[in-house]
């Protein structure tokens, strides 16, 4: 806690007499709300009321004994007054008294009191409800009693035992729970104690104030929040206001202010701000003293709290210790009320402003070696200063020998006379009330390395400059030496530079165009910063409505508090990285400084609280599970850890995931892969961040340098046991930090290549196997570590690790004694290991694949198989030929290549094995050719692997294959079975088939290949093997080939046959023509529904859209609305109740509605899919390019025989149907993109003028016209 600023000017005051009797005076007085009057008590029992608005005074009665203290209800409504005779009275504002009673009704009523032996003093106070009242009244230096009162009825509550209570200190904590009073003990020799009192009379908790006992407690006043105990004490030569804080049940005295005894200071909290003080003395100063509390942790973790005439220090990186438990502490003549502390170059210094103006310096050692001074006290003397600084604050260390405070001219004095040196550096007389004093430092003793330097310090003032007002907060620039920034009153910000002769405010642009603050800040703090590669100073004030500044850029209207962290290692001057702010609804939220300088708007912060509740969980914020705790420091680097102060005043850390993995990030960035591995493990993050980050394949590259910084092979272990063959730290933490593009992009094509691409587990572990076998000594550690890079491979290398276990077992065997050995685990060993990391039976049957029995046998045994299972197995195996053996293993394990190849090494007496094995598995059959040199056994398995081929229905590969063995009529079958004719007569050369029996086949296949829809090849048939020209031409009318059939006939001169082309053709053009008009005319009806749907369905989206229920839908929904949008019909109603039952049925749905399209070929109205089905049948009713083909062949054909009239009309009107299609087409694409339909330019005659404007001269559009034929 320390002061913002004073409050000190000249007010015009009114000075109204109030007349009295001679000799009286007033004793006490109140103000009275509903009256607006103030209540004036005099010494012989006068009350008068003074109207403030009126200034008149009237008498409004006379109490017998004299008046001694008047003090009104909380809610204004009653009025209590005490009298010298210890009598107590509770009226109204209408002077109604409720009821008069003494204030302690065990003594002796009013009238027997002796006058003589002087007046009963006494005091009171309300609760903060106004339901109870506390009294305090005695002869001075007698016991007595605290009574608590009942307002209504005026009864005594309760009332505490007697004791020796000094004078009238009695205050009442606003919230009721405690009420303080103090207790004089100069009879026992010791000074007084402040003790608290519960509503029931019963003493609750004590503490001492720690001064002389002959010193007196003239008032306690609890401030209005109840946090703050002031307390006025009269020592000897001055009077002190004392302020004390509690946090875990110990009272912390925060501040100290003194005054002389000519002042005669009085004092008072401010009724509505809390951390507001008034002082005023006899003189008519008026002082008023700004508080803020202010969190003394250090950039290096170094914790300060001020403790009366005691620093308590605790270095947080070496363990939290809670309150008021420190590692050691300073200790200082009298009481503390500022501190400031600096760290450079492995040194730390600690300045200290005395309450008695005084000013101490500490120098500390480096914090590592601070564990020797744990439970110790280190005594601080005062500088030897040649001035004295009263009212000083805002100590600030600009350099390690420099310091800056804050203080008022008047205050400012110098003891001895300067020389002139000293005295040209300080400025001339000014008007200004405030100063900059510039405190060089000076040790005249030499400090041991490792050692405290509290004495023998020197402190002069070099230099003092003017400041324009009342200052806020001072912070050390950390980018520039010598440097500090002053917040003026306002949050107007100047900065104080060392090397110039006076203040200037910030010029725009230096740091950032507007950097003064809109308004006050308390709490202001300046960091180094990166932007952009440059080191920049961030300067953050939080004002007292919770508003976080950024020069005149709000960040969060909801803060409570607010530290920095930074992520950098090992550097001299930390550069910070992370902003850390809790709010008001107890959300801690970690924002990136980068997001700072992107955004021009508020951070993030205020949105994620609306939209996410306290008790959900969420990426974004983390919930402190503590109300009101408040932010006190964060621990860098490493150590990644925030630590916070509760409301009781415990200290609490916690990891934040995302400072977890920035730290993890930072580290794997330096290489430092020791410190990666020790976070991973520590906060159980994914070990498959240390390889994803950066990519698998650059960890590759560092697998050496990770396994020997790492250096544990249980730790490696570790790590290798957990790796997994995806990205599966972008997945778990893309949410707290971003990854490289190259890693995502590395396993996104892995992902996407499947096995094609490389493996990574397999890589990895293969990288971390070699480094192990190169970096590592040979131990029974690193062969386990081997061990389990290869079961934890992908697939696992089993085989290779039992080859590794039958090496250790033969050395076993053979009895070898020699270091090596030794060197090695047991084969036992690391076969469990084995067994333990990967399936007992995959691993029996790698022992099998390597054909070795015995190991096999091992394995099953230490698998815990059931030896009635493998034994027989086994023993059968082991009575094998060789071959067979590894013939029946292979089979077992489906290894079917290996099979085949021992099967054919066993002889030929196992050849029908073979061939069983080749048709079960046909993919052999290269490798069975490849095997055998025996042309017999090649036509063999040639032979069934042509009848595999045919059973496939692969006739055309079958048939090849039959060729392949000389099996010809199985090849004349499979060409038949695929409709190669010309296949089929080339296989019946090679048969020598007869004419009779060519000609008999080839009428078999024209009757064939005609009921087969294949005219043309029916065609060619009837003409090369048939000589049939009249059947011939037929076909080629059915196939439509025009102008082969027109040929044909004119080759062989069969007019007849011409007159059949020419009919034909004749017809098919009537045909043709009829059918295009037709489909023209479905064009335009297709593209009419198609307007009509769309037009009512934009209707329909305008009109929801438009009602006010939609105007409240959340982000996170309006996909879900547009796509409801696009899956309603122009025909369907809008419900508002969504339908589970279409969500579940959805897939039937679709079937059913597929088979009901196909079967009745119609678009159904009003369906969902209404609009886009039409779209694609339009689409589908363009000309296919066989069509094309044949319509071209049809129009040469006719201008060929003379018809050009007849090839113009067909030409035309597919022209038209052509050129309407893709009008249409066109048309539904252009309004499928847009909300809005144009009447007039969305036509088909709009869209066919403009097609036909730019439609091409030639290309795939007009392939099949006939220039000759096309209109002008």
């Amino acid at each position: 806690q320390q002061p913002l600023q004073w409050s000190k000017t000249t007010l015009d005051s009114d000075v109204e007499e109030v007349l009295l009797e001679p000799g009286d005076f007033i004793v006490a007085m109140d103000y009275l709300m509903e009256k607006e009057s103030l209540l004036l008590g005099s010494a012989d029992g006068c009350l008068l009321l003074y109207n403030v608005e009126e200034r008149t005074t009237e008498v409004v009665g006379r109490l017998e004994g004299g008046v001694k203290t008047i003090a009104s209800s909380p809610d204004g409504a009653l009025l209590s007054v005490t009298t010298g005779l210890g009598q107590l009275l509770v009226m109204t504002h209408d002077w109604e008294v409720l009821f008069e009673t003494s204030i302690d009704p065990q003594s002796a009523s009013a009238c027997e009191i002796n006058t003589s032996d002087g007046q009963i003093q006494s005091c009171v106070s309300w609760r903060g409800d106004g339901k109870h009242f506390a009294t305090l009244g005695g002869f001075d230096g007698s016991p007595k009693k605290l009574t608590i009162w009942e307002r209504e009825s005026g009864k005594v509550h309760s009332s505490s035992d007697t004791r020796n209570f000094m004078g009238q200190s009695l205050d009442w904590m606003p919230s009721g729970a405690k009420v303080v009073t103090a207790h004089d003990r100069k009879t026992e020799g010791k000074c007084p104690l402040i003790v608290f009192y519960e509503k029931n009379g019963l003493e609750r908790s004590h503490f001492s104030i720690e001064e002389p006992a002959e010193v007196v407690i003239q008032a306690l006043k609890w401030n209005c929040n109840s946090e703050l105990l002031a307390a006025l004490v009269s020592c000897g030569q001055y009077d002190v206001i004392k302020i004390w804080s509690c946090s875990n049940n110990h009272w912390y005295l925060k501040q100290e202010l003194r005054y002389t005894k000519n002042e005669g200071v009085k004092f008072s909290w401010d009724p509505t701000k809390p951390l507001h003080l008034i002082c005023w003395t006899l003189g008519g100063e008026v002082i008023a003293h700004r508080f803020a509390w202010t969190t003394a942790v250090s950039e290096t973790s170094v914790a300060l709290v001020i403790d009366g005439p005691r620093i308590l220090i605790t270095p947080l990186h070496l363990g939290l210790m809670p309150p008021p438990m420190s590692l050691f502490f300073l200790a200082f003549p009298c009481a503390v009320n500022e501190v400031c502390f600096v760290s450079k170059n492995s040194k730390n210094h600690l300045t200290a402003y005395l309450s008695n103006g005084s000013l101490c310096v500490v120098e500390l050692p480096a914090t590592d070696t601070w564990e020797k001074f744990e439970g110790n006290g280190i005594t601080v003397d005062p500088c030897h200063c040649d001035f004295s600084l009263n009212n000083s604050m805002h100590l600030t260390w600009i350099d390690t020998r420099t310091l800056i405070g804050i203080c008022r001219f008047s205050d400012y004095c110098s003891s001895t006379p300067m020389r002139s040196s000293e005295a040209g550096n300080l400025e001339e007389k000014h008007d200004s009330l405030f100063f900059v004093n510039e405190i060089k430092l000076v040790c005249s003793e030499d400090c041991l390395p490792g050692s405290v330097s509290s004495s023998g310090w020197q402190a002069r003032v070099s230099k003092r400059m003017p400041l324009e007002g009342p200052v806020i907060g001072v912070s050390r620039n950390p980018a520039k030496g010598g440097s500090a920034f002053i917040q003026l009153s306002g949050g107007k910000i100047v900065e104080y530079c060392s090397e110039l002769r006076m203040t200037a405010p910030i010029q725009s642009g230096e740091l950032c165009p507007d950097y003064d603050f809109p308004t006050s800040c308390p709490s202001m703090t300046a960091v180094p910063c990166h932007e952009n590669g440059v080191v920049r100073t961030l300067l953050l004030g939080l004002d007292d409505s919770s508003k976080l500044h950024l020069g005149k850029r709000l960040l969060s209207n909801n803060c409570s508090s607010f530290t920095f962290y930074s992520s950098s290692y090992g550097a001299t001057e930390q550069v910070v990285t992370h902003l850390l702010v809790t709010t008001k609804q107890d959300l801690l939220f970690i924002v990136d400084v980068n997001e700072i300088f992107l955004k021009n708007g508020q951070v993030t912060i205020d949105s994620h609280v609306n939209n996410h509740p306290r008790a959900k969980p969420s990426k974004e914020h983390i919930t402190v599970w503590e109300k009101g705790a408040k932010l006190v420091g964060v621990l860098h680097g490493d150590e990644a850890a925030v630590i916070i102060q509760t409301t009781r005043g415990n200290l609490e850390c916690m990891y934040p995931r995302k400072l977890v993995l920035v730290a993890i990030v930072q580290a794997l960035v330096q290489r430092r892969f020791k410190d990666a591995m020790d976070m991973v493990r520590r906060h159980r993050i994914d070990f498959n961040m240390l390889v994803d980050y950066c990519g698998w394949k650059a960890f590759i590259k560092s697998a050496a340098d990770f396994v020997n910084e790492v250096n544990n092979l249980s730790h490696i272990t570790e790590f290798v046991c957990s790796i997994k063959n995806e990205n599966v730290s972008g997945k778990l933490y893309e949410a707290y930090i971003s990854f490289p593009e190259q890693c995502s992009s590395s396993m996104d094509s892995e992902n996407l290549h499947g096995a094609l691409s490389e493996n990574k587990v397999t890589s990895v572990l293969m990288a971390i196997r070699k480094a192990l076998e190169e970096q590592i000594e040979e131990s029974s550690s690193r062969e386990l570590c081997i061990l389990t890079t290869l079961a934890r491979s992908e697939p696992p290398l089993l085989e290779e690790a039992l080859n590794r276990i039958k090496v250790i077992r033969e050395l076993e065997l053979h009895g070898v004694d020699d270091g090596r050995r030794k060197l090695y685990p047991s084969a036992e060993e690391s076969l469990k290991h084995l067994l333990w990391l990967t399936e007992p039976e995959a691993v029996f049957n790698a022992a099998l694949g390597l054909y070795d029995l015995n190991l096999a046998a091992i394995v099953a045994l230490n698998s815990q198989k059931d030896p009635k299972e493998f034994l027989p197995f086994l023993k059968g195996l082991e009575c094998l030929p060789p071959a067979i053996m590894r013939y029946t293993i292979d089979l077992k394990l489906a290894r079917y290549e290996s099979a085949l190849r021992n099967i054919v090494s066993a002889g030929n007496e196992y050849h029908a094995d073979c061939m069983e094995l080749l048709n079960s598995n046909p993919q052999l059959f290269p490798l069975g050719l490849q095997l055998f040199s025996d042309p017999d056994k090649r036509h063999q398995i040639l032979e069934a692997w042509g009848d595999h081929l045919f059973e496939e229905k692969c006739f055309g590969e079958a048939a090849i294959t039959y060729q392949c063995c000389s099996s010809y009529q199985k090849s004349l079958k499979a060409y038949h079975a695929c409709g190669d004719w010309r296949g089929v007569f080339t296989v019946t050369g090679l048969l020598n088939f007869t004419k009779e029996e060519i000609l008999q086949l080839a009428q078999e296949l024209c009757d064939e290949f005609q009921a087969l829809g294949k005219p043309g090849d029916a065609a060619k048939i009837a003409l090369e093997y048939c000589s049939d020209v009249d059947r011939g031409v037929g076909c080629y009318i059915m196939a439509r080939e025009w102008e082969e059939a027109l040929r044909v006939a004119y080759m062989h001169s069969r007019q007849d046959l011409v007159d059949t082309v020419k009919d034909a053709a004749l017809e098919c053009a009537a045909l043709l023509i009829s059918e295009y008009q037709e489909g023209l005319l479905k064009v335009g009806k297709y593209l009419a529904r198609y307007v009509a749907v769309r037009q009512r369905r934009l209707s329909l989206a305008a009109k929801l859209q438009s009602e006010d229920r939609f105007m409240d839908v959340k982000d996170d929904n309006i996909s879900e609305v547009s796509s409801s949008f696009s899956e309603m019909s122009a025909y369907t109603t809008r419900s508002t109740k969504e339908s589970s039952a279409s969500v579940i049925s959805s897939s039937a749905s679709k079937s059913r509605g597929s088979r009901r399209q196909k079967k009745a070929g119609k678009i159904r109205a009003g369906s969902p899919g209404e609009e886009m089905a039409l779209v694609e049948h339009l689409k589908g009713m363009s000309l296919a390019t066989g069509a094309q083909k044949e319509l071209r062949s049809l129009l040469v054909v006719l201008t060929q025989l003379g018809k050009e009239d007849i090839a113009r009309q067909v030409q035309l009107a597919g022209d038209n149907f052509e050129v309407s299609q893709m009008a249409a087409v066109k048309l539904a694409e252009d309004t499928m993109s847009t909300d809005k339909m144009d009447e007039n330019a969305h036509t088909l005659e709009h869209y066919t003028k403009m097609l036909r404007a730019h439609q091409p001269a030639a290309g795939e559009t007009s392939s099949w016209r006939i220039k000759a034929l096309s209109p002008p």
